[in-house]
């Protein structure tokens, strides 16, 4: 995938992420609100400095969570119409550390991980092309994407080959036994032992594999359509649909960089 092509693919899907993100935020903030399940008023508490939780106080209101949120839609639209801009990217970056700091650090885990992997991949685009280098910007800030991408796939498979419950194949029924659908059947074939054990050793060989993604274009996109298929499994067991759109979006970069190639 050429890098210009691949760099408009990265902003497209991180608006499609985003904009899901968003509209979540947004039918949650109820819970958000005084009379809500986690009040602003609660976790303030938990921040000591008097000056911070002042400006968080006019930040953290009902209708300034609510603009705020808002106003992301504005931006993500600019973004996927037009494409993005120091001044875009940066909103987006401050809005999503606010959000995540009122999530008291996290929201979604690695999906929010992965979010800002990509609006930092963004952030330094913009800033190197500010220094009059616009081509090596993208080719930085896709590369940035691509390579913690890449790493939280490696790393991934590296932690299950470390764990002797994966290396046998107990692993995979213990978390499906935690899928949104319940506890499996009895009889299920996925409880079968053999089945256990190829299924996790696939996962800890396509993982640790990952890096070569980057050798060749063709081995870029069989890996990207292989995350693809996890992927959706993991929203389809477990309901993880940020992860899905949240890893989706870094797949330009991936394929981008294989077309540079390294090796």
């Amino acid at each position: 995938m050429p890098l210009s092509l691949g760099a408009r693919w990265l902003e497209w899907l991180l608006c499609l992420s985003l904009l899901i993100q968003t509209l979540e935020y947004l039918r949650l903030l109820p819970a958000l609100a005084d009379d809500g399940y986690a009040p602003w008023r609660l976790q303030r508490a938990d921040i000591p400095q008097a000056w911070i939780r002042r400006g968080l106080d006019v930040l953290f209101t009902p209708a300034a969570l609510r603009a705020q949120l808002l106003l992301r839609l504005v931006v993500l639209a600019l973004i996927a119409l037009q494409g993005s801009s120091l001044g875009l990217v940066m909103f987006l970056f401050i809005s999503h550390l606010l959000v995540l700091i009122r999530w008291r650090g996290a929201f979604n885990g690695g999906s929010d991980f992965m979010t800002l992997v990509a609006l930092t991949g963004l952030l330094i685009v913009h800033s190197v092309a500010l220094a009059g280098n616009p081509a090596l910007g993208w080719r930085a800030g896709m590369w940035y994407v691509g390579l913690q991408s890449i790493t939280s796939y490696f790393v991934s498979g590296w932690v299950k080959l470390l764990q002797p419950q994966w290396r046998s194949g107990k692993a995979m029924p213990i978390f499906l036994e935690c899928a949104v659908y319940g506890p499996l059947a009895a009889g299920h074939v996925l409880r079968h032992p053999l089945l256990g054990r190829l299924g996790a050793w696939a996962f800890i060989v396509w993982e640790c594999c990952s890096p070569l993604a980057l050798w060749h274009p063709l081995a870029a996109w069989a890996f990207c359509a292989v995350a693809l298929v996890f992927h959706f499994l993991v929203f389809w067991f477990f309901g993880l649909n940020r992860f899905f759109w949240a890893w989706l979006a870094s797949f330009p970069a991936i394929l981008a960089c294989s077309a540079q190639g390294i090796f």
